[in-house]
């Protein structure tokens, strides 16, 4: 029998303001433990929460940059349940009336399917603390720094069909999300993780079956994997006989598999009712189109309007606009007089074979847009070969370190005396006539060897067209010779 896989998601997004949802704590990851929370956000008797307004604005902006519906009059609701990492025993959330519904998010995956997934819900709401277990002391010790962090959860309708799909998705919301600015979606920091409600049926059929979810995947190389396993476990399950449990699931990185946390044959009663320390939210039209009137340039904006102005392919534009960081490095540098071009080509190469190498992003590298610029314009001008200045940009890339300086200080600077070109191509001759007769014999391997011979001697600072040039016109000389 033919299987399909169903999958919908919830995302939990950290939202980027320097103070939590509530209060005035600090938002900023890491920390000593519980030096971050304050009596507002630790639910303490007395206090009463206050609504940030930059959380309010970043949700709708992320609404309207999902082609969501704004609700025009929403409320918070009180989801009441207890577990350690929340002291007070309930969570300020939004159930009845979510920020925004119905939005839409168009997808392309690297095989070529285009589709369009759709958002049931984004509403807002306030993280939990964090558990931290001592395997040592056989102890579980309570973090409450993340408590009050303002997230937006965005929920999806049941419309993935493969896990190619959803890293697809999730893609374009972190690039959307990072384009708005709302938040620097850091996986490795829990800014961005993803809850992934999974089940299978047989292909055709329009029934779902029984869904498991696998909680807080914050890799996309973790949310692939998980799928590709959960998807072949409850598929052996049914043709064995057995039947799928609904059930919260944990995914292991190590053992490579999900494991059972808890069922969920019977939802939850969390007792949801309205906030009542919070007052409902009217959004007016006017608020709504400040809002939208501020949106940023997008990323598909960015490329149509890469290849219209700079004549790049969409091959170009859609590896440069991929992080809004980089976006903004390549404008910079052909703002600062770079070919576009060649710009592109130095980032698509370089910079991202760098930040990968390193594990960075676009945004956390130090390399300024200035210093690509000088390299470029070294190359151009002819004062560094292009492999030469390969070397230079990882040499300085780390530290945004002196390209002239690091140049002079390694003897760099490439050799453009026509006498000394000359010159080597002489001495490579003379040390390697066998070559030479191999090539007037038809062995065009050995032009390939000359070349290679006359840069070892000027120790890869010379022009590798000028050698070039030099080596043949010598081997056109040399065969003049024996023709006569």
């Amino acid at each position: 029998m033919t299987w399909e896989t169903v999958i919908g998601l919830e995302t939990h997004v950290e939202l980027a303001t320097k103070t939590k949802i509530f209060c005035s704590c600090t938002t900023a990851f890491g920390g000593e433990a519980n030096t971050h929370c304050c009596p507002v956000c630790t639910g303490m008797p007395g206090t009463l929460p206050v609504l940030n307004e930059s959380v309010l604005e970043f949700a709708v902006k992320a609404g309207l940059a999902l082609n969501g519906d704004i609700t025009r009059f929403c409320r918070f609701d009180r989801k009441n349940y207890f577990y350690p990492d929340l002291p007070k025993a309930y969570q300020i959330s939004q159930l009845y009336l979510p920020i925004v519904r119905d939005g839409r998010v168009p997808i392309r995956t690297p095989s070529g399917l285009e589709k369009v997934i759709r958002i049931h819900e984004l509403h807002m709401e306030e993280d939990a603390g964090k558990l931290v277990h001592d395997p040592w002391l056989d102890q579980t010790k309570c973090d409450y720094n993340r408590c009050g962090v303002p997230l937006i959860e965005i929920v999806t309708e049941p419309d993935f069909r493969s896990a190619e799909e959803v890293v697809a998705y999730l893609e374009k919301l972190r690039s959307t999300l990072q384009y708005l600015g709302v938040s620097d979606c850091k996986m490795q920091e829990g800014s961005l993780r993803c809850d992934v409600n999974l089940s299978v049926r047989p292909a055709g059929s329009e029934e779902l079956g029984t869904r498991t979810e696998m909680k807080n995947l914050n890799s996309f190389k973790a949310i692939s994997r998980s799928i590709a396993y959960e998807t072949r476990r409850q598929i052996e399950l049914i043709e064995e006989g057995k039947r799928v449990i609904q059930e919260t699931r944990r995914w292991d990185d190590n053992k490579d598999a999900t494991f059972a946390m808890r069922s969920k044959e019977n939802a939850q009663d969390y007792r949801y009712f309205p906030e009542p320390d919070i007052p409902p939210l009217e959004l007016s039209e006017e608020y709504l189109d400040h809002l939208r009137a501020g949106l940023p340039e997008m990323a598909e904006e960015k490329m149509t309007r890469y290849q219209a102005d700079y004549g790049l392919p969409e091959y170009d534009t859609q590896m440069l606009t991929g992080q809004k960081a980089l976006a903004d490095f390549f404008e910079s540098t052909v703002a600062l007089g770079a070919d576009p071009k060649q710009a592109a080509n130095w980032i698509m190469g370089q910079v991202l074979g760098q930040l990968s190498a390193r594990g960075l992003e676009a945004k956390d590298m130090k390399l300024s847009p200035r210093t690509l610029v000088h390299l470029i314009e070294l190359v151009r001008t002819g004062k560094l070969n292009r492999n030469t200045a390969v070397k230079v940009f990882e040499a300085v890339f780390a530290d945004d370190g002196d390209v002239d300086g690091y140049v002079k200080a390694h003897g760099l600077e490439q050799v453009s005396d026509p006498g000394a070109v000359a010159g080597a191509v002489e001495a490579a001759f003379a040390a390697n006539p066998q070559s030479v007769a191999d090539f007037h014999s038809g062995k065009e391997k050995a032009f390939g060897f000359l070349v290679g011979q006359v840069m070892r001697q000027l120790k890869g600072r010379a022009d590798p067209k000028a050698v070039n040039e030099a080596v043949r016109k010598k081997l056109d000389e040399a065969k003049c010779g024996l023709d006569k």
